[in-house]
Order: structure tokens, then sequence, then C-alpha cells
């Protein structure tokens, strides 16, 4: 589980009743995007042939647009998760990943799902003696691709949830 019981209002939109913007919304959205463009690969190594993951990406991107609805990007994140779940390893994080990442659209906080499955996914591509370090490497590499606006909100949204995330923003 990576969402905690209670909602965070900072991730929930202004028009229910939190103080979410859109813009910012949307910047999470495509923050989680880079972060699961980042490991796709992985599972693009594995099944080169199911384009499930790639095109959840493409849908949350879309979505930031207003090019489609929120439903389309949600229902693109559950097939790419359907994607994973056949799998182990790096390549099924990937695929969690891009699915998590194109539900932001319908609930904000998925983002560190995109982020920490991500994080999962590089740990289990390497040699176990060597996993904590890339991970800690692909922390740090999507901290620094974090809008300044969004910052400080998924930086904190980490320090709270990282027990419920595997501790993997211990970077």
């Amino acid at each position: 589980m990576i969402l905690p019981k209670e909602r965070d209002p900072r991730f929930i939109t202004l028009r229910r009743g939190g103080t979410l913007t859109d813009s910012d919304h949307y910047l999470l959205a495509l923050w989680a995007a880079a972060c699961a463009e980042h490991v796709l690969p992985l599972f693009e190594s594995a099944q080169p042939e199911d384009p499930r993951p790639r095109d959840a990406i493409e849908q949350i991107r879309a979505w930031t647009r207003g090019e489609i609805r929120m439903s389309d990007s949600r229902a693109a994140g559950g097939h790419a998760m359907a994607a994973a779940r056949v799998l182990t390893g790096a390549p099924r994080h990937a695929a969690f990943a891009a699915g998590q990442a194109a539900v932001v659209a319908h609930v904000a906080a998925h983002e560190l799902g995109a982020a920490a499955y991500a994080i999962k996914a590089v740990r289990a591509a390497v040699p176990a003696g060597e996993a904590e370090h890339a991970g800690r490497l692909e922390c740090r590499w999507q901290r620094d691709r974090l809008p300044q606006e969004i910052r400080a909100l998924v930086l904190d949204d980490q320090r709270l949830r990282n027990a419920i995330c595997w501790s993997v923003f211990d970077c």
C-alpha cells in the first residue's frame, strides 16, 4: 500500500475540498511520468511487444494537455498494472511505475507510487550488493527533476510516506 489511510488535503484538488491547484496536479503527473519513463526500458526489454506501460505514460501526459479525460488515463494505468502482474522483478516494478503515473490523474497522491516503483525497478535490475546504491542514485535523479513549484510538497510527502513506500526515499 502506497497511500496513507487519511488523505492529505494537499493532494486533493481545490474543487474537491483540498488545496491542490490544477497546475500543480499537472506538474505532479508529469514528474510521475518522467520517473516511470526513466525505468520503462526495464519493462520493454522483457516484454517488447506489450505497449500498455508506454501507453499509460503517454495517456497521463495527454491528460495534462487536456486531450483526454481523467478516466481514460486512469484506465490506461490499470492496463499497465495488469501488464505488471504476470511479471517479477525489475520489469514488474517498471510496469507498476507506469500504471501509478497514469492514475495520478485520478488521485494525485499516486505520484509517489510511480517514483517508488521506479526506484524498486532499478534496485531489482542490479546485483543485490548494488541495489541500495542504485536506488539512492535513482532517488536523486528523480529529485533533480522535481519542478520547483512542487518540490517542497513532494519532498515532504516522501518524508511522511517513506515507511509505507518501502523506505525507498532515503537518498
